[in-house]
């Protein structure tokens, strides 16, 4: 059964403020495309061709506007509203009828992944029928987040939501692969005493029934959680220079569309009508006379 795609782009921005009073963080740019363009690239890389956009009823229609129903780029996109910022395993609930019993991959649309080697570490996660798979990386800042605790053999044991004293300092990044139980799964989990759905405590579900796998994001890669104006920068100069330097686009959605082979060499063209001028332009361009 073919896995389907949920990007969890809701929530107040409260740490944006002002930015983000009047559109979602997500709609934001990152050096030179929208925020939302690099986790729905991870998906399409991942093979996955049909997402869910979870977002505010406020913001529905503006990525709406930008996105479409994905037809343009060989996928399929649907669109859902979260009322309120009730944990990231509501995700499942809210997406309960799109998912139809699929395995699912969950993605947070401020989370951007980049390294070598991605594509095929995506293509191997999206092939995996049995259990769930998570991605950890090592942090400055361990108590910020959920973070992996080991035995002395090395194996996870558990996964901790901002320990005050943390074991470890892998935390477990915003990209989540789960087998066709997860709705099932996510309805057995309890409010945390902050009142939300916690994805640790689905992850720990899993665990417990030993099928829960951790890949380890080490040297090579980067993950950029952009919730602060910090980290906004540092992702849009990361970005910035890889591209420049190797002439290269990073979370360029009709590029790896085109590539997958999900749409065509005409679509393309169209784009690069579209964006006359544009640095965007001119990389299409090239992408579509380089085997030519």
């Amino acid at each position: 059964m073919k896995r389907k795609g949920i990007i969890l782009a809701g929530g107040a921005g409260t740490r944006l403020y002002p930015l983000t009073k009047t559109i979602s963080k997500q709609l934001l740019p990152i050096y030179n495309k929208p925020l939302i363009y690099y986790p729905l690239s991870t998906l399409m890389l991942a093979g996955i061709r049909e997402v869910l956009i979870i977002t505010t009823p406020e913001d529905l229609e503006k990525f709406k506007a930008l996105l479409g129903d994905g037809s343009q780029l060989g996928i399929r996109l649907e669109y859902a509203a979260q009322e309120e910022p009730r944990g990231l395993a509501e995700a499942f609930l809210i997406g309960e009828e799109f998912i139809e019993n699929s395995p699912t991959s969950l993605i947070l649309g401020d989370n951007i992944y980049y390294g070598q080697g991605m594509h095929g570490m995506l293509q191997q996660a999206n092939s995996q029928e049995d259990g769930a798979l998570v991605f950890g990386c090592h942090v400055e800042d361990p108590s910020r987040y959920g973070i992996a605790h080991f035995d002395k053999e090395g194996k996870l044991t558990e996964i901790v939501e901002k320990p005050e004293n943390p074991k470890s300092s892998v935390a477990i990044t915003g990209l989540y692969f789960y087998d066709s139980t997860v709705v099932e799964k996510a309805k057995k989990v309890r409010p945390s005493p902050r009142g939300e759905l916690e994805i640790t405590d689905l992850n720990n579900l899993y665990l417990e029934e030993g099928k829960l796998g951790l890949v380890n994001l080490g040297r090579g890669f980067a993950w950029f959680d952009t919730g602060t104006f910090d980290s906004m920068l540092e992702a849009s100069q990361f970005i910035k220079t890889v591209e420049n330097r190797q002439n290269l686009m990073i979370g360029q959605i009709d590029e790896v569309a085109y590539r997958m082979g999900y749409t065509t060499k005409e679509h393309i063209e169209t784009v690069i009508r579209q964006s006359k001028d544009s640095k965007q332009s001119c990389y299409l361009e090239s992408l579509i006379h380089e085997n030519t």
